[in-house]
């Protein structure tokens, strides 16, 4: 009876872009990210050190209570999050108690609440 061959290593099942180069050097390892139909779970995790783009929206979802918008997607069952056309920032979020949040167009993460922004990696 031969041995089982090894399993080949590959990228993410269902996986798409990987985070913006940005988010790469802010957390400091590649993450792959997996679309929003299947049931993700992060393998890691890590705090955000500077404010970015990607670390605005991150800081909306936890707010509403979600981890990202990858989790968001899954439990509210939408494929578009509302977005400010001019920043691309996140507009409103529906909580799980059918309460909405609603943000503005400008950064609300100020720079004392960065730290407490988690990121996941899948």
């Amino acid at each position: 009876m031969a041995a089982p061959s090894p399993k080949p290593s590959r990228p993410c099942p269902e996986a798409i872009q990987g985070p913006p180069l940005l988010l790469q050097e802010i957390i400091g390892k590649k993450t792959c990210v997996a679309m929003a139909g299947s049931d993700v779970k992060p393998k890691s995790i890590s705090r955000a050190k500077k404010w970015s783009e990607e670390i605005e929206n991150l800081y909306r979802f936890q707010q509403a209570g979600y981890r990202d918008e990858i989790e968001y997607k899954q439990v509210k069952q939408v494929s578009m999050v509302d977005r400010w056309p001019e920043t691309g920032y996140v507009k409103k979020l529906q909580r799980r108690d059918n309460t909405f949040y609603y943000y503005n167009k400008q950064r609300e993460c100020d720079d004392k609440e960065v730290h407490n922004v988690k990121i996941y990696a899948y």
